[in-house]
């Protein structure tokens, strides 16, 4: 139904705010579901227990955890990462665009205003008159029944989903860093005990051989002599690869060209002291990538309210003011030069086909995969803080062991090269007893890299941020997500 008229200005006006009236008393939008109705809904079936299974301090989880390390080189690293990676620059773009549908969504409940105009000429044989002239154009929907609210809050909503994904995606990026950069300088110190294993290797093919010629041993001692010093250079070799392979991972991570150029530490970080877990609830609440589930289930709940109200009548309303003349031909004089008009339009949908009860079918199902998405979501995110938390009890107690185990061979070798000094043992047991001194510091040397990364992955599955500054909230605006 379409109305036309053309009253004076200040009646026009009028009528418009007397729209603007009827649409703030406009049917009301529903409230999100709160984070604690979506557990609640997610998790009902779910005992969440009050406190960690494994042994851990329920004390308020820290921030900060990049400083708890204590490397100056690593941090340096993970900002040059956070500057450059490629993977966050496409994360910080997906909350660009994010950013820009909220304020196209938001647009849509303002009126539009464009200006309209019109010149030209025609023939004298035309007897039809030319108006020319410009006029002042406005249209806007009245959002009675909230579908446009709707529209906006699930882009709102998206827009916080996005920007935790892009704190999540920092962090994840800041653990890779710190993992990557933990490989690396194992891998060079396992190249310095590579290097002096293949150097007792050869030293016992050598003491094989001179003992054959004196007759002391046979063939068999230098073929197996030959075969052990082989075993050794192939393992150093292996270690040359992964190292390079270390810095090449570590290299892209930070945008740089993989050219294996970068020089790793030649000590590992030292572990830092043990760090406060809180309570298994909790991390629902401080993780990003829990906050941007929870996100993705409130902007479903609005696109089920979008389509629902989709389902009811539109109001549009459309004025215009401008000074028209018909001077290209003289035949009708005292044409009106200054026009109003108000049009209202009303639009109710009758059929359809089934689209509109189909499209609030298909936003139903999507919320109810939304709500399905964060249970999933939240028992990974429980899972790998147990599991964290139990490798951090379990790599302790290995390190343990293999300290001991480490320590008890430098003995061993210690007494062994004694027994040579002093004629009671011959050079290839000293030999023997610093391949084993040397094997046991490997192992030693990868359970201490495990626990670097493992402390990490932690940090990362408690949702502390490795920077000091306190994480931003989800609700709140977007920034510029410059790192």
């Amino acid at each position: 139904m379409s109305v036309a008229l053309r009253p004076r200005l200040p009646l026009a006006l009028r009528a418009l705010a007397a729209c603007l009236l009827t649409s703030l008393v406009g049917c009301a939008v529903l409230p999100e579901p709160t984070g604690a109705q979506v557990q609640a809904q997610a998790l009902g079936h779910t005992a969440i227990p009050p406190n960690w299974s494994a042994a851990a301090s329920a004390a308020q989880v820290d921030a900060g955890w990049l400083a708890s390390f204590n490397d100056p080189v690593l941090t340096q690293l993970v900002h040059e990462a956070l500057a450059n990676n490629p993977d966050l620059l496409i994360a910080a773009a997906r909350l660009e665009q994010a950013n820009a549908q909220v304020d196209i969504a938001q647009a849509q409940l303002k009126p539009s205003i464009g200006l309209l105009g019109r010149a030209g000429s025609k023939p004298v044989a035309d007897m039809v008159p030319l108006l020319s002239g410009a006029m002042l154009r406005l249209s806007w929907e009245i959002d009675l029944w909230g579908r446009l609210r709707y529209g906006r809050n699930a882009a709102i909503a998206a827009r916080d989903a996005s920007s935790a994904d892009y704190r999540y995606a920092q962090q994840s990026l800041a653990a890779s860093v710190a993992r990557a950069w933990f490989v690396a300088s194992e891998a060079r110190q396992q190249q310095a005990l590579a290097g002096e294993m293949v150097q007792s290797a050869q030293a016992l093919l050598q003491l094989a051989e001179d003992r054959r010629r004196i007759g002391a041993s046979g063939d068999s001692d230098v073929i197996a002599a030959r075969a052990s010093l082989n075993g050794y250079q192939d393992a150093q070799q292996q270690v040359e690869l992964a190292h390079r392979q270390a810095l090449r991972a570590l290299e892209l991570l930070l945008g740089r060209y993989p050219g294996a150029n970068l020089a790793a530490s030649a000590t590992l970080t030292p572990l830092p002291a043990p760090v406060p877990a809180g309570i298994p609830m909790d991390v629902l609440n401080r993780r990003p990538d829990m906050i941007a589930a929870e996100r993705r289930v409130a902007a479903a709940f609005d696109k089920v309210g979008e389509a629902k109200a989709a389902m009811l009548p539109t109001l549009s309303l459309s004025a215009g003011y401008g000074r028209l003349s018909n001077e290209v031909l003289e035949t009708r004089n005292g044409l009106e030069r200054t026009v109003s008009s108000i049009t209202g339009t009303v639009a109710a949908p009758l059929y359809s086909g089934g689209a509109l009860t189909g499209q609030v079918a298909l936003r139903t199902a999507e919320q109810k995969a939304a709500v399905a998405d964060y249970a999933r979501r939240a028992l990974v995110a429980l899972g790998e803080v147990e599991d964290a938390l139990t490798a951090e009890r379990i790599l302790g107690e290995r390190q343990r062991i293999l300290e001991e185990a480490a320590a008890s061979s430098r003995e061993a070798l210690r007494l062994e090269q004694t027994a040579y000094r002093v004629g009671k043992s011959d050079l290839r047991a000293v030999n023997q007893r610093q391949l084993a001194t040397r094997a046991a510091d490997v192992a030693l040397l990868t359970v201490q890299r495990e626990r670097l990364s493992r402390r990490v992955d932690l940090h990362l599955a408690l949702g502390g941020s490795f920077d000091a500054a306190p994480a931003a909230t989800a609700t709140e605006d977007a920034a510029s997500p410059s790192p």
